[in-house]
């Protein structure tokens, strides 16, 4: 069975409240989970010690059993000091879309003639 560590969503509409649970991979992200492992609320301030609350003996006795941590909640691991901290690459991030190194193009190409109509 393939596990993992994830946020299960709570609360209402625009007040996020998530769950920190150990459930099958293939179960629905609000579904059948087989053990809570603590609580996130997003909407406390982020100095409170109470925006994460872990069971870190369960979650780490759920890490030696093969369970995966999602990204957010291995963030939270990482924070928490559980888990190493991980390198994440994301070279691509910082690389403006299609359409706006077309414009970025468009815009050198007319400062360009511009500069050449300048000069003449």
């Amino acid at each position: 069975m393939a596990m993992k560590i994830r946020l299960a969503r709570g609360g209402s509409k625009k007040r996020p409240f998530y769950r920190i649970v150990a459930a099958d991979s293939r179960m629905p992200r609000d579904g059948r989970f087989l053990e809570k492992l603590g609580t996130y609320n997003p909407l406390l301030p982020k100095d409170s010690e109470d925006r994460v609350k872990m069971d870190v003996e369960r979650i780490q006795y759920w890490l030696g059993q093969g369970a995966q941590a999602t990204d957010r909640v291995a963030r939270m691991l990482e924070a928490a000091g559980v888990v190493a901290k991980s390198e994440r690459s994301n070279p691509k991030k910082a690389v403006p879309g299609k359409k706006a190194q077309d414009r970025a193009k468009e815009k050198a190409d007319k400062a360009a003639a511009a500069a050449d109509a300048g000069e003449e």
